[in-house]
Formats: structure tokens, sequence, C-alpha cells
């Protein structure tokens, strides 16, 4: 099977948000598939995606120090400003984390290990809603 669809995710403040549950949610038909891959791909150049930490808040806090020191938004020369000194370093925030996940599925579940769970990082001060795009490729259970 074969599945493709745009989901919305709601818009969020500036940082890396902890989003699994709001993806499970929005594809239910991945509870029908025994093993497969998900495919997930973030339609913008100012946020992006990746799998850390789930459990501890600090290390999404702490994700978002540490690109901030990589990519600033005051102190180094800029030419691509104008939409806002927050928007040219989110793009070289979303070239290093990444704008797509593929997850594996088994047994009608994302196959995310114990500690893991899927962000979304949120590279501007006011990015507004996201939109991916979730591809579902597996065998139906029986």
């Amino acid at each position: 099977m074969w599945q493709q669809r745009e989901i919305t995710l709601r818009a969020r403040p500036r940082g890396f948000h902890l989003i699994t549950s709001e993806i499970v949610d929005q594809l239910p038909e991945l509870r029908q598939i025994q093993v497969g891959l998900l495919h997930l791909f973030i339609l913008h150049t100012s946020a992006s995606l990746t799998i850390n930490e789930n459990a501890d808040p600090d290390v999404r806090t702490d994700m978002e120090t540490f690109l901030n020191r990589i990519a600033p938004e005051s102190g180094v020369p800029i030419v691509h400003t104008i939409e806002g000194p927050d928007d040219m370093p989110a793009h070289v925030k979303a070239s290093l984390m990444g704008a797509s996940l593929a997850i594996p599925i088994s047994g009608g579940q994302l196959r995310l290990g114990t500690w893991q769970g899927i962000y979304l990082c949120e590279h501007r001060n006011r990015g507004g809603n996201r939109r991916l795009v979730a591809t579902i490729h597996g065998q139906v259970a029986s």
C-alpha cells in the first residue's frame, strides 16, 4: 500500500517542539500497517524536522541554544534580510537539521526508540502553521 497526504501542524513559537502524537493522530492509517515506512517532508525553508530525546524538555531548550550559537541573528554579515533578522539564520538552521525523516512502522506503530520523539524545529519567531507531506508505504495487516 502507498498513501500520501498533506498534514498541517498548528503554529508554534520559535524552538523545538515534540510532535510525535500530533503526527500519529493525523495519520490513523498507520494502525493498518504491519511493516512499512513513514516518510515526512516539511514544505518550508525556515523550519525543519528531527528525531531526538522525548522525555526531558531541557533537551529541546539546549538544542535551540546550540543552534543559535551556530547561526546567530546578529554579529555576522547577512545579505538576505528582507524578511527580518530571524529569516536567514532560520534557513541555515533548517538546512543543518533537515527537511525530511524516514521512520519505520511495525505492528501499526511508529518504531521509534524508547527515548525518541519527532520534533518540529521552528526557526522563525512567528513561523505560522507548518505543512508536512506524509507518505506511508507498507504491508497492510491481514
